[in-house]
This record gives structure tokens, sequence and C-alpha cells, in this order.
């Protein structure tokens, strides 16, 4: 073998061999020191490889295939590990190829470059699962923050149904109505959350409405109504200026959700878009959810006796576009209504 390359593969660790008509394999090249204890002599001869590393069984059968396709580009047989003399590991990786009419196999020691690429992937590895540990911490801890502020929300919303009719039932149950027109609409896991918890405090300014009106059976006076409308002002008022997101909206919701489509409602006399997109949604839900349940002071209508009405009142109180979009989600909204209902809140009571 040329000096040069001989040089050149003792720096690389390679051994360089030959395949012989009997399947033996002779050395070509300088015997590596590394070598000499699997081959068992230090000279060139020839050597019946797959008993010196078993692993290559295989690898051969396949490097047969590619010298019989003349193919001089190399495959690779993969790194295994074996144990020296000393006692320690070494990879060695085997690859074959077609050269000036000859089959070659090359025996390549890795040594310590080897080693140190198989540690660097493997502090790599363990980066990646404390990086993915915390990522889980900082979930769960995220949960957790969700959970109480969607706590303290309903807890803040239970003031007021202790003063009037509503239920525990409806207030979560617009939430997670409003969630699910939020996620069809495309909003982002965030303001989904937010719709969720912030939707259900739309009527939390109630809580400074006197009782006698609050709690009237009859029909308010126009006094009376201008009084009660007021609940809108005095709950945005409550919720806003904090600078949480979640607060923010749900001030929105609060000042907004009597906002109509067509600007007769109260408190700013609102046109269209000019309602925020969450008390549009929120006055959608609020809307069905009253109609569909019964209350002291009404009887409930039917799921197809709602609708109608809603329809009737798109493009002069509610956002059309969005109740088409509440239509396509009547087989969510009718799961949460049966899971969602006074029996099971009396049941979580106890």
């Amino acid at each position: 073998m040329d000096k040069l390359l001989a040089n050149i593969c003792a720096s690389l660790n390679i051994a360089v061999f030959c395949q012989r008509t009997n399947g033996a394999f002779q050395l070509l090249s300088h015997t590596p020191d590394w070598l000499v204890f699997f081959l068992g002599q230090s000279v060139s001869m020839e050597a019946i490889l797959t008993d010196a590393f078993p692993y290559l069984t295989c690898f051969i059968d396949d490097a047969e295939q590619h010298w019989q396709a003349r193919n001089a580009t190399p495959l690779s047989s993969g790194v295994w590990v074996e144990i020296d003399e000393l006692g320690n590991e070494i990879a060695i990786e085997a690859n074959a190829l077609w050269v000036d009419g000859q089959a070659v196999l090359l025996l390549n020691n890795l040594g310590e470059k080897y080693r140190k690429e198989v540690s660097h992937l493997q502090q790599l590895r363990e980066g990646l699962l404390t990086q993915e540990k915390l990522e889980n911490e900082v979930q769960k801890r995220t949960l957790k923050i969700k959970q109480r502020e969607e706590e303290i929300a309903i807890k803040l919303v239970s003031l007021t149904s202790y003063r009037d009719e509503e239920t525990g039932a409806h207030v979560k149950r617009i939430g997670l109505y409003a969630a699910a027109m939020g996620k069809a609409l495309g909003w982002d896991t965030q303001q989904i959350d937010d719709i969720r918890i912030a939707a259900p405090m739309h009527d939390i300014g109630k809580i400074g409405i006197p009782d006698r009106i609050l709690l009237k059976k009859g029909k308010l006076t126009s006094t009376e109504f201008a009084i009660m409308k007021r609940h809108t002002e005095i709950g945005a008022k409550m919720l806003q200026d904090s600078h949480i997101p979640v607060l923010d909206m749900a001030a929105d919701i609060a000042l907004c959700h009597h906002e109509k489509w067509d600007g007769s409602g109260y408190p700013r006399g609102l046109i269209g878009e000019e309602i925020p997109v969450s008390a549009r949604i929120t006055a959608i839900v609020d809307i069905y959810d009253a109609l569909v349940h019964e209350r002291v002071y009404k009887k409930a209508l039917s799921e197809a006796e709602a609708l109608e009405l809603m329809g009737s009142m798109t493009d002069s109180h509610l956002d059309a576009k969005l109740f088409e979009v509440f239509l396509g989600l009547l087989p969510v909204m009718r799961r949460i209504r049966q899971e969602v209902n006074e029996i099971n809140e009396l049941l979580v009571s106890y």
C-alpha cells in the first residue's frame, strides 16, 4: 500500500481488507494496534472477520450484494461496540465498497471522537428531558393558575346568584358555551380560556342593584328599568383597569352584553362590530340558555321554539354570522346542557 495512504489509514484507525475468493479477507494496510487483540496476530494475513467480529455476520450478506453491483459508494454496517484487552469499550464501524475491481472492506475504530459525540448526544438528550420536565411543570402551574382564576370568577358570580334567580349551573354553562364558540372561531387557547372564565361574569354588576328592583316579580317601571340597566356599568367598573386579560374581557362583556346589533341596546348604543365580539357571543349563549331552562318566573321553551325566536332577533339584536356559528355547534351546546344542570349542581354541593 502506498506510504501516504498507509499513514492516513493509521491516523484514522482504519484497517483495509479485500475479499478473497474463499470468502476470507486479506489485510492490505498495516495492522492497527487495536485490531491485533481481535485477530490474534499483527502481520498481514487472511482472516475470517466474522469469527473475530460476529456482528459482521449479517452485514457481510448485504456487503456481498453491494460488491456484486460493483457499487463504489460505501455501505455502512452501523456502529457496534467491542471490548478490548483492557476491558474498555471501543466503537467500530465497517464499510463495504467496490474499488478498482476489488471488494473492499474498511474497519474503523471510531475512538474518542465517537465517545465524545455519544456523550454530547446524551447531554442534549438529558437537556431536552430537563426542558420537557420544566415545560410540564410550567403547564401544571399554568393550569393551576387558570383553575384558581376560574374559581375566583365563580365565587364572584355567586355573590349575585344569591340575590336573583340565576343559578351556578347557568353561569357555568354560559362559560362553556362561549368557550366552544371561541374555539370554533379559531381563537387561541388563552382567549378560549379567558372567555370561559369571563362570560359567566356578565351580570356581576347586579350586585349593585337594590333588591326591590332586582327581585321584583312584576314589570319594572321606566325608572326602575333605568336603574336596572346600570348593572352593565357597575359590573364594568368592578372589573376594569386590572391589566389582567381575563378581567379586561370580563369588563367588556359586563358593559356590552346588552348592546344590540342595530344600535338599540344599552348602555352606549353601540352598533354592529363596535360591540366587542366576546359580548356578542355572550349575548347569544345567555339568551339561548335562559330560553330553554325553566325559571320561577317563566316556563322553558323547546329548543326549536328558542332557536326560532333567536333567529328572528338576528340583525336587530344578535350578530347573524355568530348565530350561524352557534347553530353549527348545537350538538356541543346540547351536551353542555345535559352535563351541567341544576341537579348535578345540587349533588356536587353536597
